[in-house]
């Protein structure tokens, strides 16, 4: 079979994707329950936020910020130091293969139990969808400790 006919068997390659967080390790930058909007294949730099493939259980997808490369891979830590490490520290550097994309976007929906004033609705529709930035001195700040 030519190379054209794996690829319109295997159907077109989507750039972009949604993913949602779950759990407490990437707080403040992101909240359980965040839908991402995740740019795959795309670009990498340290400090950018990106989904990959946990290295010990393949079938479990993760977001961790990238910290720098290493033999072997990336070094990916979550932003809440005070969280459990699921990350680079219990696992090593994550193979480049398994890094999956950047995060682009995150959407935050409305918190539950939270008073649905016109202030607190007017807040949520400002800052509901932003753009996640790569933080330049989180590598830095990172390889200090």
């Amino acid at each position: 079979m030519t190379e054209q006919g794996r690829e319109r068997e295997r159907g077109p390659r989507v750039p972009f994707g949604v993913a949602e967080v779950s759990g407490p390790s990437m707080v403040p930058t992101l909240h359980h329950g965040d839908q991402l909007l995740v740019h795959y294949g795309a670009p990498l730099k340290p400090g950018q936020v990106a989904v990959l493939r946990h290295p010990l259980q393949q079938d479990l997808l993760i977001v961790k910020r990238l910290v720098e490369r290493r033999d072997g891979g990336w070094w990916v830590l979550g932003d809440n130091g005070a969280a459990e490490a699921v990350d680079s520290r219990a696992f090593g550097p994550v193979p480049e293969d398994l890094v999956l994309g950047r995060v682009r976007a995150r959407y935050r929906g409305m918190r539950p139990g939270r008073q649905r004033s016109a202030g607190v609705v007017l807040s949520w529709l400002v800052s509901a969808v932003r753009p996640v930035f790569a933080d330049r001195s989180v590598s830095r700040r990172l390889r200090a400790r």
